[in-house]
Formats: C-alpha cells, structure tokens, sequence
C-alpha cells in the first residue's frame, strides 16, 4: 500500500506507510517505451583538457574509457541503487563532447527502454560514473576535477509522461 499524498504535495513512492524503504510494484503496469537524457559536467583546467583531447593522458583514451564506463554503469543500475527495477535496455548512448569554455568535459547519456518503469535512474548513473571515469584517468596531473550539474534533462513515455528541464 502506498503513503498517501497530502496538502503539501505527492507522497514519495519507495517508502511505505510505515516510512519503510520498498521497491514500487510495476507488474500491474503496460510496458511502454520510455526515454531519459542525463547530463553532467567535468570541469577541469585548460592543460587538463588539451591532454584529454590531444589523446596523451597516460591511462589512455579517457573519453572512450569514459563512454564505455557510462554504458556498462546504465546495465548495472540496480545492482548500485538498491529500489531499482532491473530492466533490459534496448539501448545506450554516451556523447561526451569537450568544451574550452568551462573548460572541461559535458557528458550526456541517453538511455532507452520498453518497460514498465522509466529510465531516468539509468541515465543519471551512466552520467555519474562516465564523469568519475574522467575523474580517474586525469587526477593523477590534477586533483582539482570538479564534476557539477548532474541532473535530468529530459524524459518521455510513461504515466507521468514528458518531462523536459527548464533551460537555465
């Protein structure tokens, strides 16, 4: 049984009415395809940034380990996020495109899924662990990485139905 709304807003759906964590019951729920875009930022220093590119840090190819880190994490969200459903991804997608400006690294994942529960969990840890990946192979020439702004862009299908982020 799930908690009840009330004056202040909806209820939260993975806690019961005894405040116990559970993991929500989809079964009742028709599969449809569903769709979530994620997005983060490695921001990091110029010098940073022009090793990544020119391809010469000395753990490899960060932003091919990165993408492919990002799609292994999306296959294993619920085995990270403990209310997670497991689901059969149809497909996943890393673009992680350097940007002078920051400087640094924006990662976007985009995650897709016929299914009975949504996919927003498994673009925002794609995101999460492709930025952590950055982190990894460049800490050694600099400790000062910041990852910020992970958050959802977008997502469709669904009872809830879309949802895109207001441009900040």
């Amino acid at each position: 049984m799930a908690p009840k709304a009330d004056k202040a807003g909806p209820a939260l759906t993975h806690v019961d009415l005894k405040g116990e964590a559970r993991m929500v019951d989809v079964s009742g729920k028709p599969p449809t395809a569903r769709i979530a875009v994620a997005e983060g930022r490695v921001v990091m220093t110029r010098e940073t940034l022009k090793l990544i590119v020119s391809g010469n840090a000395k753990k490899g190819d960060v932003l091919g380990t990165a993408r492919v880190a990002g799609i292994m994490a999306a296959k294993r969200t619920s085995d990270l996020i403990p209310l997670c459903h497991p689901l059969a991804l149809s497909k996943v997608t890393l673009e992680i495109t350097p940007d002078k400006k920051l400087p640094g690294c924006v990662v976007q994942a985009t995650v897709k899924v016929k299914g009975p529960t949504g996919v927003e969990m498994e673009a925002l840890t794609a995101v999460s662990v492709a930025c952590l990946t950055i982190y990894d192979m460049v800490k050694a020439v600099e400790r000062g990485v910041r990852i910020e702004g992970i958050h959802l862009v977008e997502k469709k299908g669904g009872k809830s139905g879309h949802y895109r982020r207001e441009p900040r």
